[in-house]
Formats: C-alpha cells, sequence, structure tokens
C-alpha cells in the first residue's frame, strides 16, 4: 500500500497531463518539418505567452524539469512567432491549464528561431519593399521634380509655361506625354536604392563607432550630437558613390517633351543620360551640384538618423513603445521636418544638375543660390515642397502596408526601404 501511495503522488494528475501535453506538442512539431527548431518547451511558451508563476504543487511534483543544457542556462531563449518577440521567462512559469495546448497552438504558425546571418536577405527584401514604395510614389516624385525645376525647364525651351500648382503638372504631365510618363526615371531611382542603403548604415555603423558618445557616460546631448555627427557623414560618405545614378534620375524626370522642338525629348533612358553628358561635360558633368549635396545630405541625414535615434527612445516610451501610429507619426514628422529643413539646398543641387550639357552654366553653388533668390525670389527655393509632404506620405503608406504583408505571408517584417 505505500508503494501504491508512492506510485499515485509521481503519478498525480498535474504531471500526468503536462506529460500527455509535452508528447502531442513534440508529435505534432514533427509534423511541420524536419528542419532543426527550438524545443518543444520553447515552442508552448512561445505560443501560450506564458507569465504567471508556477505553483509550489507542481513544482513538488517535477522538481527535476530543467531546460535542455544546450542553453547553458534554467530559462527559456527568447522565442520569435511571426513578428512576435516574447520576453525571458524562467524554466516552467505557467499556470495555465496545459491540457489546452493541443487545440491552442497551432503548428501552421510555428515559427523558426531568429538566425543569425540573415543580413543579405533582409538587405534583398528591403530592396523589394524600397522599390515597392518609390514606385507606388514615383508620379508624385516626378512632379515634385518638374515644379522645383520649371524655371530652368523654361530657360533652355522645355516648357512653355510655369505650372500652376500640382494638380496642373499632373494634367499638363499626362495630356502632353501620357500616364505612363509619370514613372519616368523610377528605374534609376530603385537602382539607386541598393547601394545608398547598404553604404549608409555601414558608414552610419563605423561612425558612430568613431565618435563613441554614450548616453549614460557622456550626457545626452553629446550622445544626440554624437547620432547628429555620424548621421551627416554617414550620407554624405555615400553620396559619392550614388550621385551619377541621383543626377541621372533628375534629368530623366526633368526630360519633358520640348515645347519648342517639336515635343522631341532631350534623352532616351538612363544609358543615354551617362553618354551626352560624358560627351558635352566629362565626368564633372555626372557630378555637378555635387559640393552644395554634400551640405544638404548632412543636414538631411543628420537629422533623419540623429533625430530618430535620438528622440525615439525618449518620446516612445510606455504605451506609445509598441504603438504603429506613434512610430509612424513620428518617423514621418522628422522625414518631412529633415527634408523641409534641406529642401533650399536641394533645388540648388537639382538646379545646378540641369545645366549640364547646356551653353550657361552657374559658377558654383552660391552663384546659383544668389541668382535664384535675385531673379526668382526666396519662394523659388521651395517649389516643389507641397509634393513632397505628400510623397513622404504615400511612400511610409505604402511601406506600412508591405511590412504588413510580409508578416501575413512571410511570417517576418524584412527591411524597409526608406532611402
Amino acid at each position: 500500500m505505500r508503494l501504491y501511495g508512492d506510485a499515485r503522488r509521481v503519478f498525480s494528475l498535474p504531471s500526468f497531463r503536462i506529460l500527455s501535453t509535452l508528447l502531442v506538442c513534440e508529435r505534432k512539431a514533427t509534423m511541420i518539418d524536419q528542419v532543426q527548431h527550438p524545443s518543444i518547451m520553447d515552442k508552448v511558451a512561445g505560443q501560450l505567452h506564458l507569465r504567471s508563476g508556477v505553483s509550489s504543487g507542481i513544482r513538488s511534483y517535477d522538481g527535476a524539469f530543467r531546460h535542455p543544457a544546450m542553453y547553458q542556462r534554467p530559462s527559456f531563449g527568447n522565442y520569435s512567432n511571426a513578428a512576435l518577440q516574447y520576453p525571458v521567462m524562467p524554466s516552467c512559469k505557467t499556470t495555465m491549464d496545459l491540457s489546452s495546448v493541443a487545440t491552442t497552438a497551432s503548428p501552421v504558425f510555428a515559427a523558426a528561431p531568429v538566425e543569425k546571418g540573415n543580413f543579405l536577405v533582409d538587405f534583398l527584401m528591403g530592396g523589394v519593399s524600397a522599390a515597392v514604395s518609390k514606385t507606388a510614389a514615383a508620379p508624385i516624385e516626378r512632379v515634385k521634380l518638374l515644379i522645383q525645376n520649371q524655371d530652368e525647364m523654361i530657360k533652355t525651351g522645355r516648357l512653355s509655361e510655369p505650372y500652376k500648382g500640382i494638380g496642373d503638372c499632373f494634367s499638363r504631365t499626362m495630356k502632353d506625354e501620357g500616364v505612363i510618363s509619370l514613372w519616368r526615371g523610377n528605374t534609376a531611382n530603385v537602382i539607386r536604392y541598393f547601394p545608398t542603403q547598404a553604404l549608409n548604415f555601414a558608414f552610419k555603423d563605423y561612425f558612430k563607432r568613431l565618435f563613441n558618445f554614450k548616453k549614460d557616460r557622456d550626457g545626452y546631448w553629446k550622445w544626440f550630437a554624437g547620432n547628429l555627427a555620424s548621421g551627416g557623414a554617414a550620407g554624405a560618405s555615400s553620396l559619392l558613390f550614388v550621385y551619377s545614378l541621383d543626377y541621372a534620375r533628375t534629368r530623366l524626370a526633368n526630360d519633358a517633351k520640348a515645347a519648342k522642338k517639336g515635343g522631341e525629348r532631350q534623352f532616351n533612358g538612363l544609358v543615354d543620360v551617362y553618354r551626352k553628358t560624358l560627351a558635352s561635360d566629362g565626368v564633372a558633368g555626372l557630378y555637378r551640384g555635387f559640393n552644395i549635396s554634400c551640405v544638404g545630405i548632412i543636414v538631411y541625414r543628420g537629422l533623419y538618423f540623429g533625430l530618430y535615434d535620438s528622440i525615439k527612445p525618449v518620446v516612445l516610451t510606455g504605451s506609445l513603445q509598441d504603438s504603429f501610429f506613434a512610430s509612424f507619426a513620428l518617423g514621418w514628422l522628422i522625414t518631412n521636418g529633415a527634408g523641409l529643413a534641406s529642401y533650399p539646398i536641394d533645388t540648388v543641387r537639382r538646379r545646378m544638375m540641369m545645366t549640364s550639357g547646356e551653353a550657361v552654366k552657374y559658377k558654383s553653388s552660391l552663384d546659383a543660390f544668389s541668382q535664384i533668390l535675385k531673379n526668382e525670389g526666396a519662394k523659388s527655393l521651395f517649389k516643389g515642397a507641397g509634393a513632397n509632404i505628400l510623397r513622404a506620405v504615400a511612400g511610409a503608406g505604402v511601406l506600412a502596408g508591405y511590412d504588413k504583408l510580409q508578416v501575413l505571408v512571410l511570417g517576418k517584417k524584412y527591411g524597409s526601404g526608406g532611402a
């Protein structure tokens, strides 16, 4: 009778239900695939959000239970299921009825563990995300460039009269060139993403290590200045490698059918831009406006990287930390704030780009700035800024939707193309 009593205590109902649950889940995990996954207890913990402490009674029934030795610690490791990351939890922490596991843990959504070395996949998927975003916003982008550079186009006879606004630019472009023309120059813009994004983040990390400011050690403002400087230096460094693509995109987008030249275009495509510019102006023609662009990119990238990195942990706290709309609003405000702060510089550099291949050129960026102010007024420096804000809304909205689609279809959100 004593032996029977001991056996009954060992194989009592709570312990039996836990063991049966583990066997069922292990069998389901085997059916999912044959690749290596976390232990079944990791999956159970991840699927059920186990947070509560285990009762002392269950601990006494299974006092020998430990986490697998491969983790070298008695707790469950972080386990990612789709886009959610669950906190580290002590071993076997639950007050829930584990007998419900067989019906609540769906094997369809049992995700693989977080893997290291997925930079290439994230980078390529980020490129797809950027292509989707940029292509969706390309019509607004072209309208912005046409309005921004219309005065240079009028000088060269490629535009008969100024645009009256965003709506007028849209309607005239579609009427004169067709709907497809709204995507003119988008190919160069999409291609430009890959080297730009890779170089930006590579240089950003390098300059962050170079400045090496710590918020706890050096104070908030030194840390903030370090973020600002590293972001600006990263953008300026990467600009050297991708500037010619930005130049080609600008020339193609502003290549409206000439009003005084029988409706002919100046360039037939991306390669033709390089060929004609090199023939008329040499390599210098591809880099016209580069110096002022470095100033602009330091302002824009410095604010873009620095402000977001610095303000996000301060503003997005508490209930706002995991809020999609709060993060979206902060990113949108910073993007537009940085864009408006550097927009006059962007106008000057693009106006200088437009003079490559022309007889009359600006002597320098300072000369271009002074001539625009003298002949057209300060308002001309902000032409197209409204379309630029609309483009940011469209691009951010498409990216948000695309990220959600990636989570639903692929079970993970990959990189986003914001550059």
